[in-house]
């Protein structure tokens, strides 16, 4: 039996977190205003029991095992949170296990974050030649790929500008276009392809279609389960850290997507603080009723969607969410610039409430998930938070229930209606 391209063994990575104060996390609007009259307060008392900081172990990676053979496409799924990108940072040598190990048979290329490997002062030409080194490749391979990569990318008016001018979307086209066109045994993909257009993240699919049939191995972690499905024969699900099943792609899926501790109908932030991002999202609720919803509600009633987020600098960005059905596909997309037509809006430092409403007999029967995300389209995404909610609706008043109608929505349109005379449609007609 042939060795295993990609042997994992008993992984782990763990972080030590420091924390203040409890009441340092991220709190939401309704804290921040309710607080505020403390805060003097608060304040005094850290300068006299010292800084209240706490230090706590995490564990990203527990007890990770797995083999990958030569030329499988696999999907790393799971929540955020349950150890995808830490894995992926692991197999890609960026980050070091704390226990276990990693056997590695073959070349690796990651496309893990925007840009990787770039040097910002070189033009987009040199840092083609330098990633390909970095990548292992001589220069004459790269010499002979490197027209198809610049093809694929679409940079070529901007080929002789340093990246440090390029967008975003220009940087990550440029990246996948090097990771994929050089040829390595083993390709390692996060879901950075969320920043590119639907065009262009078609042409990656496609290229990772061609690095499949082609005989290499590829590793993509992506929230997008049909796209999980068309592209991986295998997928990993990562819950808290842990592998809680390896096989058959659909069941992996399928697992994934009946979780039940899934629906809920709020949540709030309590992840680790980043400084660095320009935009969090602190709270995500769907309310029926005016709470948040916590038991199936009737297709008949209106939904609000109500999210909460913090500016730390002046940024452009849109905030918006994409309904999914269970089985991962696309219900619809909205953004809060969709009525003033704006793609996104500067916005200036502070904490934000953005609310929406689900009008009454839009949705079919069925379990619905949201995502929601913070970002400036086609280039740059501040915070995003896959399956944040999760609920259900029933038949409860529609129409369906009455008459069965098909169709993935079922919204009440206003019609008009006008009697006319046969004589006046064939006139109408005649010439």
């Amino acid at each position: 039996m042939p060795e295993p391209i990609i042997r994992v063994e008993n992984l782990g990575k763990k972080y030590l977190l420091k924390h203040r104060q409890a009441t340092e996390r991220y709190r939401t609007l309704r804290d921040v205003l309710a607080g505020g009259l403390k805060s003097g307060f608060r304040l005094l008392n850290r300068d006299n029991a010292g800084d209240g900081s706490s230090t706590e172990e995490f564990w990203a990676l527990k007890d990770v095992s797995f083999d990958v053979k030569e030329g499988e496409v696999i999907g790393i799924i799971g929540r955020n949170g349950a150890g995808k990108s830490t894995l992926l940072k692991v197999l890609s040598r960026i980050t070091e296990p704390t226990v276990g190990r990693v056997t590695l048979n073959g070349r690796v290329a990651s496309l893990l974050e925007v840009g990787t490997g770039f040097h910002p002062e070189l033009t987009g030409r040199e840092n083609v030649y330098l990633n390909g080194s970095i990548l292992g490749m001589t220069r004459r391979e790269i010499a002979r790929k490197f027209d198809e990569i610049v093809g694929f990318a679409e940079v070529e008016k901007f080929l002789d500008t340093p990246v440090k001018r390029y967008s975003s979307g220009m940087y990550v086209r440029l990246a996948f276009a090097v990771a994929a066109h050089l040829e390595p045994e083993i390709l390692v993909v996060d879901e950075v392809l969320a920043v590119g257009d639907a065009a262009f993240q078609k042409k990656c699919l496609g290229k990772m279609n061609e690095a499949a049939k082609g005989g290499r191995t590829v590793l993509f972690v992506s929230h997008n389960m049909p796209v999980v499905k068309s592209l991986c024969q295998r997928a990993v699900l990562l819950k808290d850290g842990s592998v809680i099943h390896d096989g058959d792609v659909i069941e992996a899926v399928q697992n994934y997507l009946t979780n039940p501790e899934d629906f809920q109908g709020e949540w709030v932030d309590e992840r680790a603080d980043d400084p660095h991002q320009a935009v969090r999202l602190l709270a995500v609720r769907l309310l029926h009723n005016g709470r948040p919803a916590s038991a199936p509600i009737p297709a008949s009633d209106p939904m609000t969607i109500e999210i909460e987020y913090h500016v730390r600098r002046p940024t452009a960005c849109q905030i918006a969410f994409r309904l999914n059905q269970q089985d991962g596909e696309t219900v619809f997309t909205t953004a809060d610039g969709d009525v003033r037509h704006e793609v996104c809006r500067e916005r200036k430092p502070g904490w934000y409430r953005a609310t929406t409403q689900l009008p009454p007999n839009l949705l079919t029967a069925g379990r619905y998930h949201l995502l929601v995300a913070a970002n400036r389209p086609v280039e740059v995404s501040h915070d995003l938070i896959e399956r944040v909610l999760s609920f259900e609706v029933d038949l409860t008043g529609s129409l369906r229930q009455l008459d069965g109608r098909l169709g993935s929505i079922s919204p009440l349109l206003s019609w008009t209606e006008s009697q006319t005379r046969v004589a006046e449609r064939h006139n109408a007609a005649t010439p």
